[in-house]
This record gives structure tokens, sequence and C-alpha cells, in this order.
């Protein structure tokens, strides 16, 4: 019996409704870009069945992560049943309208809204550290070593020489040090249009939890904000930093932590730490494309550069790497059949 034979005869064990008489058919959804693969029931309503092989993904995380959400007020697929062993779950489904397809100049501000609400509830969760890890400078450096390794090296074929080497390791250790200068909260991690659904009642669906951690508050934001997959104008993207930092404030009365008060300092968190999220995400999508076969994230890389460059000039601690890049680096982009010139990258066609 195939996996797929498997999972949907033990989804029609626990489904809460008929199965349909023609019997019970999954259709593949789009899934992530982990090892889950994500399968959409022919019942009225629909359900949603995993599969998530145990050896890859903590699927016991995943569900106490969960309920975790659930109880913070966040909409979260709702779990009917799980097979641990076998990586089996059966989840509620909360519909297919990703942020990412209904986002336009008019949608835009709504939809932020919404989704920075979301965003607030996740923070406001209890800082559990034995279910959210925490994302401390070794987990960081770990992301950060990607893209040497990754992006550079494995996509690019530049191998580092030792002062190329001392630069990364002093850029590292200034975007840590940022990072570990804000509050820490609850992370949801991958915060952006792919894993954000716009719900009917007007809520926002989030999903693809399952590696939250205990990390700086500006996160999720510039996951958010400056997403990987659609970009929007510098002072629209600035103009809402500032209205996040100001709900911040607000919350935390006369608590808020000494960076919450100056807009300067929350806006260089905020841009420090898309350049360390960004700087991860070029590896991990040399490393997608590379190892996994899944070349089709190389077609978003271009946006992330632009990400990754327009910070690098931005302040002093981080020219001498973006001087690096220009002068290293760049020169080899146009050889590959994915680039296109970074400058313009995620402007409307």
């Amino acid at each position: 019996m195939s996996d797929l034979d498997a999972l949907s005869a033990w989804a029609g064990q626990f489904l809460p409704v008929p199965l349909p008489r023609a019997g019970l058919q999954l259709v593949a959804v789009t899934g992530d870009a982990g090892f889950r693969r994500y399968f959409r029931s022919n019942t009225e309503p629909s359900f949603i069945v995993a599969l998530a092989p145990p050896e890859h993904e903590d699927n016991c995380a995943f569900v106490n992560i969960a309920i975790a959400m659930t109880q913070g007020g966040v909409d979260v697929p709702k779990i009917y049943a799980v097979d641990y062993e076998r990586g089996f779950l059966l989840q509620e489904d909360l519909g297919d309208r990703l942020y990412l397809d209904v986002l336009n100049d008019e949608t835009q501000s709504q939809l932020y809204d919404r989704a920075e609400a979301a965003l607030l509830q996740i923070q406001r969760l209890p800082a559990d550290s034995a279910l959210f890890p925490a994302y401390d400078a070794s987990l960081l450096q770990r992301e950060l070593e990607l893209f040497p390794e990754w992006f550079a090296a494995g996509l690019l074929g530049v191998e580092l020489d030792k002062s190329a080497r001392l630069l990364l390791n002093d850029l590292f250790t200034t975007l840590m040090s940022s990072a570990a200068e804000q509050p820490q909260v609850v992370v949801h991690r991958d915060f952006h249009s792919r894993n954000l659904l716009a719900l009917e009642e007007g809520g926002v669906g989030v999903i693809d939890f399952q590696d939250a951690v205990l990390g700086p508050l500006s996160y999720d934001l510039v996951s958010l904000l400056r997403d990987c997959y659609i970009r929007w104008p510098r002072a629209l993207v600035e103009t809402r930093v500032e209205g996040f930092r100001r709900k911040l404030l607000a919350q935390a009365g006369e608590g808020a932590a000494p960076g919450l008060s100056d807009a300067a300092t929350f806006l260089r968190w905020f841009d420090l730490m898309g350049l360390q999220r960004h700087l991860k995400v070029l590896g991990i999508f040399a490393r997608l494309s590379l190892r996994d076969g899944k070349a089709r994230y190389l077609d978003d890389l271009p946006l992330v550069l632009r990400y990754v460059l327009e910070v690098a000039q931005k302040y002093p601690e981080t020219e001498d790497f973006y001087r690096w890049f220009i002068t290293c680096l760049e020169p080899t982009l146009d050889r590959h059949s994915w680039y296109l010139p970074w400058q313009a990258a995620g402007e409307a066609s």
C-alpha cells in the first residue's frame, strides 16, 4: 500500500463528516519548502490531510504549538486526529485564499492591518521555553552560514578567502547583536504571504507555524513587510513599521522596552533583522534547488538580493559587506538563467 493509500484509509476513519458515495479522494495541495505534503479531501466541508514524515518533521511540536496558538486566539487549523508514528494529520481546511493571491494596491492596507493584529496575538503568547526553543546566537549563526555555504559557494561557485570570511564574521556579529538587543517574544518564523490566509469572515488564517521559537520582536514583522514573494515601496513599508511600533508602545504602556521608544532604533532593528533573514533565505533557496531539486525557488532570488543589498548600503557597519558583494559576487550573477537585475526586482511589469 502506498503512503497516499495508507493516508487516505487512515483519514477515512476520523473524518467528522460522512464519506462521499464515490469514496474518499485526496487532491494534492501545494505545500511548503519542507517535507510535509498536504492534500484536500473531497468531502463537504473539505479537510486538509497532511503527510509529515516523523523522521523529518516534529509533529508533537506542531500539535502543541497549534493548541497554544488556538488558546491565544490565533486562527490556526483545528487538528482532528494525529498518527505520530506514521506522520499523518487530519486538520481543518481554512481555504485557499492565500495572502499572496489577494494582495494588491487596493487590499494591502486592510489585509496588513489584519495580519499585524494576528501578529500581536502571537507575540502575546506565553513565552514557554519548553514549547518554543530559543532563537539564540547559535541558531542565528547556523542560519547565516547557509549564505556562504549554499549561495556563495554552492550556487555561485565563489569560495571565500580569509579576508571575506573575516568580513562575514564581523557582519554576522553585528546582526546577532542587534537581534539580541530586542525584546524576545514568540516568533512564527515564516510569517509571510504564502503562510497567511484571508478568511471569509475577515480573519487571518495562520499556517506553517511548526518552527516557532522565542526570538527577536521584529523578526515576523520583517517577514511580513519585506516578503520574499511580493515587494512594496520602501515608504509604505517604513510607514507600517512605525505604525506597528506605536501599537507595541500602546500595548506595553510604561513597561515598554527602551528600543520601542525610539523610531530610529526600531527601524534599525527591523532592517538588520531583515538582513539576517534574507541572507539565510538566499542560502535556503539555493539549497532547495541544489539539494532538493526545487529549482522554482531560484526565481525569487532577485527580490531577496534586492532586500539584502538595499539594507547593506544603508548602515556604516554593513557597507563593507555591500562593497564586497558588488565586487566579488555580483559579476557572477548574470551567468544564471534565474537572474534579473536586483535593482528592479519585485517591480510590477
